[in-house]
């Protein structure tokens, strides 16, 4: 698109739920990103910005945490729900989702929604995780690690609601950079899937522009592109401040050249951030990076 007047306008979506993640913190994620300037951020760019606030989300001392394979599952999905109708209601009114974790597995709701309005699409997830797990196979039972098997209809009956799309991503348009951390049930699923993977040893080997250029050829298609951006994919070195950190991840310019690659592609109808835990973060540091790479995926350059 030319011009900035003519770019979709961004609802700011929070859904402040950390249920699905082994760790405490991540909740207070949404409110971490806002206050490290999303808003006036995106507004320098030239866009048009609602805040539609936080979708209702319970929290664990309210909550029982059911069956161990799926640790507080009525719940997430519950909220994940909540965040599908906030995301579906943007899509029809032209808007450009843009949702703020939360654990990971609040992009079940983000990719029921944007299924359930234009069918199932292309998914671009920059994640230290697969999160391919299935309840059979999590090795903890914490869902925030099978929202992709979810979201691309793997994941069983038990990870469905009846109202969205069983399969909310397109088998062959789903695509993972800077993995470096698989469970065994992960790399054996992956083996059945046509899904382009480029671990941080292939980031390493051929480049970050690279691993992103076809990820996103590979992605690209009808309905929607999806943009899954855990900041687990960081290394902890620049991002301290997430719910599941693995050292060796993206560096802070890897990071921002594959959002800048995003912006330039054209592809973008949504994009979620994640796992920011403002517990364990130096004076909001991370959360102010996930503001900068948000700010790049809608444009943002140096020159």
């Amino acid at each position: 698109m030319n011009g900035k007047e003519q770019r979709p306008p961004v609802a700011v979506i929070g859904a402040a739920l950390d249920l699905g993640s082994g760790r405490r913190g991540v909740d207070m994620g949404p409110s971490a990103i806002r206050y490290a300037g999303l808003d006036e951020k995106l507004r320098q760019l030239g866009l048009r910005v609602e805040d539609w606030g936080n979708v209702q989300a319970p929290i664990a001392e309210a909550c029982d945490p059911g069956d161990e394979r799926t640790r507080y599952l009525r719940e997430i999905l519950d909220t994940c729900e909540r965040v599908a109708e906030q995301v579906a209601r943007a899509r029809r009114e032209g808007f450009t989702p843009l949702v703020l974790g939360g654990d990971h597995s609040v992009a079940i709701g983000t990719l029921w929604g944007l299924a359930g309005v234009s069918g199932p699409g292309g998914v671009l997830w920059i994640d230290a995780h697969g999160d391919l797990n299935r309840p059979g196979t999590s090795p903890t039972g914490n869902v925030h690690g099978m929202v992709l098997a979810a979201a691309l209809g793997v994941g069983g009956d038990v990870l469905r609601r009846d109202r969205w799309p069983v399969a909310a991503a397109e088998a062959g348009r789903v695509a993972l950079v800077g993995v470096r951390s698989l469970d065994d049930g992960e790399r054996a699923l992956l083996q059945q899937l046509d899904a382009r993977v480029h671990t941080m040893s292939d980031v390493d080997r051929i480049g970050i522009v690279a691993a992103i250029e076809d990820a996103l050829e590979h992605v690209a298609g009808e309905s929607f592109v999806h943009v899954s951006l855990d900041m687990d994919s960081l290394d902890p070195d620049v991002a301290p401040g997430v719910g599941t950190p693995v050292r060796g991840g993206l560096s802070y310019r890897e990071a921002h050249t594959a959002m800048e690659l995003v912006a330039e592609s054209g592809l973008l109808t949504s994009l979620d951030v994640v796992e920011v835990n403002p517990i364990l973060d130096r004076e909001n540091e991370t959360a102010e990076l996930a503001v900068e790479l948000v700010a790049s995926a809608f444009g943002a350059r140096i020159l």
